[in-house]
């Protein structure tokens, strides 16, 4: 049996070196061999996995610098039959490239959005004169790069060898701890093929609305773990967009949803809530580890 793994394209992304890694340790689990499928946009490796198109997706979820992706946040909430296998923290390194002879040749940027905003005191101060042009990942730019010596890109030293173009430099981003955590997404109704790696995972993630904006309507729900003794590692806020000022809450918890503690929490919290989501409990791994 093959597995397909879908991620965000075109080859060379940092989700699909993510893929690659998590796909080898798959092969080293189940002894299953694993195809990646390049998609364009994260939205849609998403979304192949809920069609079934799909049997896993490798996805950013937060980056150490610019905060959580947004766009995965609001996907899954949006389909309603995926579940979090597994999360992988990967070292990112961000290198510019171009066939531009110096930086002072270089008048537009491209990259993600995410790449960008990593490497933006950066570019301030090497490149302030050129065009930040965002595009929907660190790679899809590269192939434009040979016939404007004044572009360049921001993207990974190994896509800068899988498309055969120059580095101008290595090592842009801000910050030298740069990190993504990227989620292993099925399906909810397939098993978790790590779970067997221990007996309770460490992180569960959720998300709920409120009925309605009024005083104390977040503060209910956090009460509810605070009394169980659950840590909470991350909560966010993102537009349900049905309204102006009505919000979802995304939360990462240190517990397993096997857990007594927890089974108590998720009752109480039904109580609080409108709508409650959970994406599944998992464990948070080093790809350096894998």
């Amino acid at each position: 049996m093959t597995i397909s793994i879908a991620h965000l394209g075109p080859p060379g992304t940092y989700a699909e070196q993510a893929a690659i890694t998590y796909s080898n340790c798959l092969t080293q689990v189940t002894q299953e061999k694993s195809l990646l499928s390049p998609y364009p946009t994260i939205a849609q490796t998403l979304r192949s996995v809920s069609l079934g198109q799909s049997s896993l997706g490798v996805v950013p979820a937060e980056n150490s610098i610019e905060g959580v992706v947004t766009v995965t946040l609001d996907t899954l909430w949006q389909l309603d039959n995926l579940r979090i296998q597994l999360a992988l923290v990967m070292p990112i390194a961000h290198t510019l490239i171009s066939c531009a002879t110096n930086l002072e040749e270089i008048k537009i940027v491209y990259s993600h959005p995410q790449a960008l905003a990593q490497c933006q005191k950066w570019l301030e101060n090497f490149v302030p004169k050129a065009q930040l042009i965002p595009s929907t990942s660190t790679t899809k730019a590269l192939e434009l790069l040979k016939s404007d010596t004044t572009a360049a890109a921001i993207s990974s030293q190994r896509a800068a060898q899988l498309y055969n173009l120059p580095i101008l430099h290595t090592g842009i981003n801000d910050y030298p701890g740069n990190c993504t955590r990227f989620w292993v997404v099925s399906q909810n109704n397939q098993p978790n093929t790590h779970a067997t790696l221990k007996r309770t995972a460490s992180h569960t993630s959720l998300a709920f609305s409120v009925p309605a904006n009024v005083p104390g309507t977040l503060v209910k729900p956090l009460q509810v773990f605070a009394h169980l003794g659950i840590n909470l590692s991350r909560i966010q806020s993102r537009p349900t967009k049905r309204s102006l000022g009505e919000y979802l809450f995304f939360m990462d918890l240190e517990a397993d949803l096997t857990c007594a503690p927890m089974d108590s929490a998720l009752a109480e919290l039904r109580a609080h809530t409108e709508v409650m989501k959970l994406f599944g409990s998992y464990d948070v791994m080093s790809i350096n580890s894998l």
